[in-house]
């Protein structure tokens, strides 16, 4: 994706997690929070969570308070959403998407999170499991592609238990690519940089 899509992409984000606000202003997380905490940088915090999530006007607002250049609200990273309910391999994917340096990568362990953050997260693509304990990956897929804001988000989905007959159903649902598990990160890497256009 060129330089130019990607701005245009962080430009449309309308809310930001504490780590996002951090790299924008290129400050510790610990002190965004802190900042969230003590009122300084508005927001709010997801139900029933810890998390906490700035508004864009907010985030702006803050910025010009202190001084903080605008230009840094590039972050200059695609953005990564792997969805999978098995922690092991979250954690797995997420650290070497992380270290390969291009990526800005966050999970989600179920299909209704999966479409929370998709529309809080606006993910280039989203690694996509399709067992989930609430619903199929094709079902996510299919809510992801009835959002006109989300049509450019490339899907790969990844399976060790589909049978080939349902491969076809998932990309009528909307999904872009196939990956069978196990596989190496080197592949699902060449195939993010081959849909993204990287």
């Amino acid at each position: 994706m060129a330089e130019a899509e990607r701005d245009e992409s962080l430009r449309q984000k309308t809310i930001f997690t504490t780590g996002e606000v951090a790299k924008i202003c290129k400050l510790s997380q610990q002190t965004i929070i802190r900042c969230f905490d003590n009122g300084r940088l508005r927001g709010y915090r997801v139900p029933g969570s810890r998390f906490r999530r700035i508004p864009r006007d907010a985030l702006i607002q803050f910025m010009k308070e202190h001084q903080i250049p605008l230009e840094q609200f590039d972050a200059g990273k695609t953005r990564i959403l792997v969805v999978d309910d098995d922690p092991a391999i979250v954690e797995m994917i997420v650290e070497l998407l992380e270290r390969d340096g291009r990526f800005d990568v966050e999970a989600a362990a179920t299909g209704f999170d999966a479409g929370h953050r998709t529309a809080e997260f606006r993910p280039e693509c989203i690694v996509l499991d399709y067992m989930l304990p609430d619903i199929n990956g094709n079902a996510v897929c299919r809510t992801i592609r009835k959002d006109e804001t989300m049509k450019d988000v490339k899907i790969i989905i990844v399976s060790g238990v589909i049978d080939s007959s349902d491969v076809d159903r998932l990309f009528e649902d909307g999904a872009d690519d196939f990956l069978q598990k196990p596989f190496k990160i080197s592949e699902l890497v060449e195939r993010i940089n081959k849909l993204l256009g990287m």
